[in-house]
């Protein structure tokens, strides 16, 4: 393990910690914040391994008592607070990103640049559907909200700004997935 994974690794759990005081709160309990965009970005750039460690990480932090969750701590977030989906699906979500673009776009083929806009693009699209579908999941065991409720309060206030993260995360991937190849292999 290089030095520069651990380094990345480190920085994208802090981001992903600092990603929770940028926030809108909504009536649902749900806010609007930058983490869900950048753990998926997690996954993008730094591929499912080192992506998912820095989930991880952050995950503890907020364990251990570090308001990362949105303002909030704690264990009791992550088995009970309405986002505890999320929060557990973002582990999967930076996996999976990072799986989807090592297994369609390796690095170690030539890309036409469309694949790689096309792949990129349809990646951070599933990762958003993942981590929705892991919310909506969530808020319902907590909440013992029907399915329409949930989508209601989990899903369908945050479309107009996840459109705006994916076609931002795509950009980012694109740019610099390269430059942190480089530095990583």
């Amino acid at each position: 393990m290089k030095s520069t994974n651990l380094v990345l690794t480190a920085l994208f759990a802090a981001l992903i910690a600092a990603g929770c005081f940028l926030l809108i709160p909504l009536p649902g309990g749900i806010p609007i914040t930058f983490q869900d965009m950048l753990v998926m970005l997690s996954g993008l750039l730094l591929g499912s391994l080192y992506g998912s460690i820095a989930v991880a990480i952050f995950l503890l932090l907020g364990v251990i008592g570090l308001p990362v969750y949105t303002g909030k701590a704690g264990i009791q977030v992550l088995l009970h607070g309405p986002t505890m989906g999320f929060l557990w699906g973002y582990l999967l979500i930076a996996f999976l990103g990072g799986l989807a673009l090592k297994i369609f776009l390796s690095q170690e083929k030539v890309h036409s640049e469309k694949k790689q806009w096309l792949v990129i693009c349809l990646t951070a699209v599933f990762q958003s559907v993942v981590m929705f579908a892991c919310g909506i999941v969530g808020f319902m065991l907590v909440t013992q909200a029907t399915l329409q409720k949930a989508v209601i309060a989990v899903l369908l206030p945050f479309i107009p700004g996840n459109v705006i993260k994916i076609v931002l995360m795509t950009f980012l991937t694109k740019k610099f997935r390269p430059v942190i190849w480089n530095y990583t292999h």
